[in-house]
């Protein structure tokens, strides 16, 4: 049986058979009006501002469809199945949809409810349809014998499943803390504290509106990193502003041992972090002349619109860190490598982009090569006539790149 139905069946009992409602002054649940809505379709008040309207009904899907969706994720991580967000927004429409006919409350997914359900063992959505009709029932005969229920115990049942829902919250502080996410852990202090100080709705808008525009601003930025020449090895290139390279070692053992091709010592670095007491200016060099650029995420219409003033600011000062207000420490360009090892898509925006880039420098008489391009972003290229504008893409690798300018162009790359 479960213990809320207990809890609401003895202080029901309790209270009426003390009287707590009239002799002591507990509110109680009292008389409500159980008759049900009839259909009547819904109609815009005569006098109501449509603002307010409009305002309030965006306030409203906003939460509701956020925190449906977070309470969905949130068991179906517990339980082990799969969620589509696309149909719980199509089953919350529908359902709103057909409640506003009735004069229902908007009905969205509840942190709340969700874990009083939890707590009563239900294992599928015949528990929701149970619950409706037990509402119902309640609704046209059991309402009477819920009068002396006071109200504290509704709110202290409410309070208990929310309670529940916060036990993984010290948890989540203490591994922010541990990690030094500072930004992540003053966004959640800063949400709890206005949710607390203003409202819930006033903290659920915040975390929104501040996760798009985090989500925006890094979306905004192209992951890409300048490449240096080891001092160990010709062949090898890594991050200048990165981590330290590993060794030829590791990189052999993460190849799960590969035949060492010019790919495998061109591998991104991944083995030290910032706390490594050796840089990576010390064991990568520019190339004088030559500007080596690896992209590492597909390009869209995004991400691109920065690719050009980030070029800028590397052949400037050749390295990311520098701030732009100090003077220039980089010869003129005369090539840029681009190692296209992560692009693995590019859309028409980021291809006119990068075309625009390509014409700038040849008109700059600039080489442009591309190596290690995958096969859709080959035929982008030869759909936009990436060669004909001054972008050669016929490379294997970085090595065979800076072998072609040097041999052909007479650019000096050792």
């Amino acid at each position: 049986v479960p213990d809320t139905l207990v809890v609401i069946v003895l202080t029901t009992a309790i209270s009426w058979a003390s009287r707590l409602g009239q002799a002591h002054g507990v509110v109680i649940f009292g008389q409500v009006d159980g008759d049900l809505p009839r259909f009547r379709l819904p109609h815009i008040p005569r006098y109501a501002d449509s603002k307010d309207i409009v305002s309030s009904a965006l306030t409203i899907t906003m939460i509701g469809v956020v925190e449906s969706v977070i309470v969905a994720r949130e068991y179906a991580g517990r339980n082990h199945y799969a969620v589509s967000s696309n149909r719980e927004l199509v089953a919350l429409g529908v359902s709103n949809a057909v409640g506003s006919t009735f004069r229902a409350y908007p009905a969205f997914g509840s942190l709340s409810r969700s874990k009083l359900n939890d707590r009563a063992q239900a294992k599928s959505q015949l528990s929701g349809v149970i619950t409706a009709l037990l509402v119902i029932a309640s609704l046209l005969g059991l309402l009477p014998y819920l009068y002396h229920l006071p109200r504290g115990v509704l709110a202290a049942i409410i309070t208990d499943a929310v309670i529940s829902l916060l036990s993984a919250t010290p948890g989540a502080i203490a591994f922010l803390f541990k990690v030094q996410a500072w930004s992540d852990l003053f966004l959640l202090l800063f949400i709890c504290f206005c949710s607390v100080a203003a409202s819930v709705e006033t903290g659920i808008l915040l975390a929104v509106v501040i996760s798009l525009i985090m989500v925006i601003k890094r979306s905004n930025m192209p992951r890409i990193k300048l490449l240096g020449r080891s001092m160990e090895n010709d062949n090898d290139f890594y991050p200048i502003d990165g981590a330290p390279p590993p060794s030829r070692n590791l990189l052999r053992r993460l190849s799960f041992g590969s035949s060492t091709d010019s790919q495998d010592d061109e591998a991104p670095s991944r083995g030290a972090g910032s706390n490594n007491s050796l840089s990576t200016d010390a064991q990568a060099r520019h190339i004088d002349g030559v500007l080596i650029v690896r992209i590492e995420e597909p390009l869209y219409f995004a991400n691109a619109g920065q690719l050009h003033a980030r070029l800028n600011r590397m052949e400037m000062y050749g390295d990311m860190r520098t701030h732009p207000s100090e003077a220039p420490r980089m010869s003129p360009t005369r090539a840029v490598v681009f190692d296209l090892i992560g692009m693995s898509d590019i859309d028409g925006s980021a291809l006119e982009i990068l075309l625009g880039i390509v014409h700038e420098y040849a008109r700059r008489q600039v080489r442009v090569l591309f190596v290690r391009v995958c096969e859709d972003v080959r035929a982008r290229f030869e759909q936009a006539h990436m060669a004909a504008a001054g972008g050669d893409y016929d490379f294997s690798d970085i090595s065979t790149a800076l072998l072609h300018l040097e041999q052909q162009l007479c650019i000096p790359t050792a």
